[in-house]
């Protein structure tokens, strides 16, 4: 699953398959102080520097021709704080360990996003997120940061301790430094009960504010060229724990939402004039149901599929309209897609670059299968999303630069001035970070 595993003669690529990168060299610090020395060696050596986590951007965020480091030594857990309620973890940490970690001492983060393989400071980095009507990303849930920036010293963050640093740095692309460990506000383990349903389009954008405002989380998936989506509505429960048995979970969460889906994604390559037919089908195989468990369980979910991800922020008043406008779009363009478009939502935030920095946001992800041409369908969407002053994910496909951000994002101008603090020789920049935030 991990992508990080090198390919041939020392070329690096994500999990997408579509990003690719021959570093100068690699490096997997197996300290804070092995990684400073990396850093300072790298800018003697007169390399940039960049940190990679599992590869699940689909961007070249984490791409360099210098040193690559990977974060695979610097994991687990270096404290729990009960009596603030947090939990400092290093850096490549991957999600999935500090669920169950966390789990085993009775806490949970209060969000996340629907797949766990990412490092905590890879998804934090790219602002992943879930969805929720009061909870947001799970950059938002960081407490501290601590991370080595260009000249090698080790800095540390929070609401008290370089406070100006820290309302940038939580989402800081990789642009200010090298995060090396995160504190994370946690809460005392508790259960989900989830009711997943399938419901016309045109309810669910009918009704989409009542479904937003009575569930703490509301997504749905809508499938194109039909009229169908499926719904998902978390919620906190008393219990008890229902969860999904072995068998049924297996077959919807592994052999529908997997193994079928995979087959059908390769039939519809083949013979892209089927996908309608395939939409219709997939559209109708997954059935109501409800289950309760704790968080990580319900929140996430295993993909094997592999695809190429576009996602937008949009405010979230212009989202059904935003919706009709991709609908009638692909509609009219006689493109075939066989993947679902996701539709999440987030409470304004406080993070400098956060897509939901200021505003209340909807996220609608448009995916395509991995080997088939997507430019036409994310380029189409794209302009949509762009009507609607939407922000991009920054790990997922995407066509704009520092001039549109400087547009979008109210506080861009305060993260590239401290980006020129932090980092005034770019020691950290890629081409990626001088497209988006400007040389």
């Amino acid at each position: 699953m991990s992508s990080t595993a090198s390919g041939k003669n020392g070329t690096w690529r994500n999990w997408g398959g579509n990003v690719s990168a021959r570093p100068a060299r690699q490096v997997a610090p197996a300290s804070v102080e092995e990684l400073a020395a990396a850093v300072r060696r790298a800018a003697e050596d007169g390399l940039k520097v960049k940190a990679v986590g599992t590869g699940h951007s689909f961007t070249s965020i984490a791409a360099t021709d210098g040193v690559l480091i990977r974060p695979q030594l610097l994991t687990g857990i270096r404290g729990i704080d009960r009596s603030s309620m947090t939990v400092t973890v290093e850096a490549g940490t991957p999600l999935k360990r500090l669920n169950t970690a966390l789990a085993r001492e009775g806490l949970s983060l209060t969000n996340m996003g629907d797949i766990m393989e990412q490092t905590v400071s890879g998804a934090t980095s790219t602002g992943t997120h879930g969805t929720g009507r009061d909870s947001a990303s799970i950059a938002a849930q960081i407490k501290g940061l601590e991370l080595v920036t260009a000249d090698g010293s080790v800095l540390t963050c929070s609401e008290k301790e370089n406070p100006e640093v820290f309302a940038a740095a939580r989402i800081g692309l990789g642009a200010l430094g090298v995060v090396t460990a995160i504190t994370f506000a946690v809460e005392p383990l508790f259960l989900l009960t989830a009711r997943e349903e399938p419901m016309p389009f045109e309810r669910v954008l009918a009704e989409f504010d009542q479904l937003w405002a009575e569930n703490e989380h509301f997504e749905f998936y809508w499938f194109p060229h039909t009229g169908s989506t499926n719904t998902k509505r978390n919620n906190r429960s008393a219990g008890p724990e229902q969860p999904v048995g072995p068998l049924a979970g297996w077959f919807e969460d592994e052999f529908l939402s997997n193994g079928v889906f995979q087959v059908a994604q390769w039939a519809g390559r083949a013979v892209p004039a089927g996908i309608p037919a395939l939409a219709r089908v997939s559209s109708r195989a997954l059935s109501a149901r409800s289950y309760t468990d704790i968080p990580y369980k319900v929140f996430t979910s295993p993909r094997r599929v592999r695809f190429v991800e576009m996602e937008y922020a949009v405010p979230r008043e212009a989202l059904v309209e935003t919706l009709r406008e991709l609908r009638t779009m692909v509609d009219r363009s006689g493109l075939r897609v066989s993947f679902p478009v996701e539709v999440r939502t987030a409470p304004a935030d406080d993070i400098a670059l956060s897509t939901a920095s200021g505003r209340d946001s909807a996220y609608i992800a448009v995916h395509m299968f991995r080997g088939t041409p997507y430019q036409a369908y994310f380029t189409a969407a794209e302009r949509i999303f762009t009507a609607h002053e939407g922000r991009p994910h920054w790990g997922k496909v995407h066509t704009r630069d520092a001039e549109y951000f400087s547009r979008v994002y109210p506080r861009f101008g305060e993260f590239t001035e401290l980006r020129n603090r932090l980092d005034p020789e770019r020691l950290f920049q890629n081409d990626y970070l001088r497209r988006v935030l400007g040389a």
